[in-house]
């Protein structure tokens, strides 16, 4: 994984999501208490500070980038990055392209062998671009099925997702549906929906 996986994961949601009508984006995106609109915030949001990470001398030596979080009503999502309603969805889907970008040239200027915290362990700039991937796909997912378009993750990004970040899932089917699963998005006859998932970002090797 590096920052050419963060584009092309990038690349799949503005495609998918250009052209949804302003009016479409206020309904839940899938599952999720917030809507459409807060959900591609929050993705902006986690792109730019994953970026932030690797703009630190000693990221290890900083828990959180001491930002100031906000939101836009109770409920919504914590972020430091919000669109311009002014801008439309158009405008929104910039800042993600923006967030991602510079997270994809972040982790591909950084030290390959440089940690960073997360929520769930250290990890090393390739973690971080899939996690900035698999925030993308399951985010344009979510979002794809409150507008009610085909977000389907593709099927080499999920499948490096999956082998970077989930060694613990056994890929059946299509690795796009298996990310779904794995995600707490979907279930299956075989697979219950999980209600309690995390990826393992600590790096190849170490693990």
């Amino acid at each position: 994984m590096s920052g050419a996986q963060v584009r092309e994961a990038v690349a799949h949601c503005v495609e998918t999501l250009s052209g949804v009508p302003s009016d479409q984006w206020d309904v839940p995106a899938g599952d999720l208490e917030w809507t459409c609109w807060e959900t591609l915030e929050h993705l902006a949001d986690d792109l730019l500070t994953y970026a932030l990470r690797f703009g630190l001398a000693r990221p290890m030596d900083v828990p959180r980038v001491p930002l100031r979080l906000s939101r836009d009503r109770a409920g919504g999502p914590a972020n430091v990055v919000f669109g311009d309603a002014a801008a439309g969805p158009a405008g929104l889907l910039t800042v993600v392209e923006a967030c991602g970008g510079l997270l994809a040239a972040a982790v591909d200027g950084a030290d390959p062998t440089v940690l960073a915290p997360h929520v769930f362990g250290a990890s090393d700039p390739e973690g971080f671009a899939a996690m900035g991937v698999v925030e993308t796909l399951v985010h344009t997912y979510d979002i794809a099925r409150g507008v009610r378009r085909d977000g389907t993750p593709p099927e080499d990004l999920s499948r490096r997702a999956l082998v970077r970040l989930f060694p613990d899932v056994t890929v059946t089917g299509s690795a796009s549906a298996t990310l779904l699963w794995a995600t707490g998005r979907t279930d299956t006859p075989e697979r219950p929906r999980r209600t309690d998932w995390r990826w393992y970002g600590a790096p190849r090797g170490t693990r």
